[in-house]
């Protein structure tokens, strides 16, 4: 333990690493947005996050270990923001909060069907679609499953619920 640390417990390091008020929703534009250039998470998520805590959020991350940043190779200006392993495993994490939120909280119908769809289907779910951010995000091969993926399933249910079906 650092002295920049309050105490060794695990839910007080866990906060020192993810407990500002950013950190978890890059995590979730990366993770339920596939948004993995800093100009996607600075202009496309509705909470409006500016961009110089942007970057001190992603190298943070990038630091803590949670993300990883390569190089583009179609811009030599621009990066490619990757989930590590650590940062996969926070979809449980993030889908007991969202769960939490829709049951408490007045969230909107097409910002919480994810949720929903997420609490019903369980750590099953949360397993396949860990799988699924693993093989995007780290390059891991995965067991093909029949029909659409956990990703496209929650993309749908969300754009239908935007275009009014």
């Amino acid at each position: 333990m650092t002295d920049a640390q309050r105490s060794g417990c695990p839910i007080n390091l866990s906060l020192e690493v993810l407990g500002d008020k950013w950190s978890l929703l890059i995590i979730r534009d990366m993770m339920f947005g596939n948004r993995r250039h800093f100009r996607e998470l600075l202009t496309k998520s509705e909470e409006g996050i500016s961009s110089n805590i942007l970057a001190d959020r992603l190298k943070t991350l990038l630091e803590q270990g949670v993300i990883t940043r390569e190089d583009d190779p179609t811009h030599k200006q621009k990066g490619i923001y990757s989930l590590t392993e650590q940062g996969i495993e926070l979809l449980p994490v993030l889908a007991q909060m969202a769960a939490w939120g829709y049951k408490y909280l007045p969230v909107t119908e097409e910002l919480g069907i994810r949720a929903r769809l997420l609490s019903e289907g369980g750590p099953k779910m949360w397993a396949e679609f860990m799988d699924e951010l693993r093989e995007s995000h780290l390059g891991a091969k995965r067991r093909r499953r029949s029909g659409p993926s956990v990703g496209e399933r929650l993309q749908a249910a969300y754009e239908s619920v935007v275009n009014g079906r």
